[in-house]
């Protein structure tokens, strides 16, 4: 290998992913010293994401260090074990006014953190081909001093509400060409699911966030599909559910939340032998919802994308996938608690106007 020029050393690395390429960083120095070069994870970064090929995306990835950090924050997923167990007592009924107390914090707070400060760079792969590469800069239609955006629910729209009218072709387009199975008919789709399946499986999606002045960033989906439905809301529309869990201690009572990414699909075009089979991107969001289903509203969504910027990570899908199945299954709990409390209390109100209803009775009795 001492014989071997450099060159050559260099045109083999620049074409590895960056997995491979941190391993053979590892086999001997000349190997070592080449993997140090921003050039090379530049090459590794554009093949992983091509939205970071454009001029604007690479100053800001060399702002806020450089392509190999940004490989090394972004390439792991996102992985939290701090899921808790449910406990009733940890979840008590809490008013508004303590809860802005305890928890929102102050509007001066919201200072050193502003929307103008997260880039949104997202990525969408079927069967390793790159359909949709974006990046939005700042969060949309977001002003952190408005009332509007601070207390309603937070949420980040990658397409406009016109690309995902009806009538609209849609930005983004998968047919039989790309890979996608011929559909006869929505009938027969509904028995088989074929196209459901491929659909799951063959979607890769990566939704990183990058704050520009934490000169932090970090991939806020799970690569592939979490869970899914198919055929709703309408018999053509499939939708796909992305995500992590991330920490939301000392912003929200329930110290964790979820990272909700939803992509919904629909058949547009279905013609004789399926040959023509084509569906349309039709919704691409990401919002953050509670335990208790709710969505957080702009101003504590700030405090938790900042926060899971420094969280946590793992190459390891599936325990991306049991962090998921935790909060899920804790959430089941507390709604499953509520119904029964709830359920408990209109005992008690039906208990206590029966009984109240007797008295009353009684004491007309008494009179009478």
């Amino acid at each position: 290998m001492e014989t071997l020029n450099n060159d050559l050393f260099y045109d083999i690395l620049r074409r590895l992913d960056g997995a491979t390429l941190a391993s053979a960083a590892c086999a001997c120095a000349a190997f070592c010293a080449i993997s140090k070069e921003e050039r090379v994870w530049e090459d590794v970064c554009s093949s992983l994401w091509p939205s970071t090929k454009r001029d604007d995306v690479k100053r800001l990835i060399l702002s806020i260090g450089g392509f190999k950090k940004f490989y090394a924050d972004c390439f792991p997923l996102i992985v939290n074990k701090d899921v808790p167990e449910f406990r009733w007592k940890d979840y008590p009924e809490y008013s508004e006014e303590w809860a802005e107390a305890e928890f929102y914090g102050d509007y001066d707070e919201l200072e050193n953190v502003s929307p103008s400060d997260f880039v949104s760079i997202v990525d969408i792969k079927y069967k390793e081909k790159t359909i949709c590469s974006k990046v939005i800069w700042g969060i949309p239609n977001a002003n952190v001093y408005n009332g509007w955006f601070s207390d309603c629910p937070f949420r980040i729209d990658l397409f406009s509400y016109s690309a995902r009218d009806d009538d609209h072709a849609g930005e983004v387009t998968l047919s039989v060409s790309d890979g996608l199975p011929p559909v006869t008919s929505i009938e027969r789709e509904r028995k088989e699911g074929k196209l459901w399946q491929e659909l799951r499986d063959g979607i890769k999606l990566s939704w990183i966030i990058v704050n520009s002045k934490a000169k932090q960033a970090a991939n806020l989906s799970s690569w592939c599909a979490l869970d899914g439905q198919r055929h709703w809301p309408t018999n053509q529309d499939f939708l796909l559910h992305f995500g992590s869990i991330v920490p939301a201690k000392d912003i929200l009572p329930y110290q964790v939340i979820k990272c909700i990414i939803t992509m919904k699909f629909r058949v547009t075009h279905i013609e004789g032998s399926g040959s023509h089979t084509s569906l349309n991107l039709t919704e691409l969001c990401m919002q953050l919802g509670d335990m208790e289903g709710a969505h957080v509203n702009g101003r504590n969504s700030l405090f938790v994308l900042k926060e899971a910027l420094g969280c946590g990570r793992s190459k390891d899908y599936n325990l991306v996938l049991k962090s998921c199945q935790s909060y899920s299954k804790v959430q089941s709990e507390i709604k499953e608690e509520k119904i029964r409390h709830e359920n408990r209390l209109d005992t008690l109100y039906i208990v206590g106007g029966i009984t109240a209803f007797l008295w009353l009775c009684y004491y007309f009795c008494k009179m009478g």
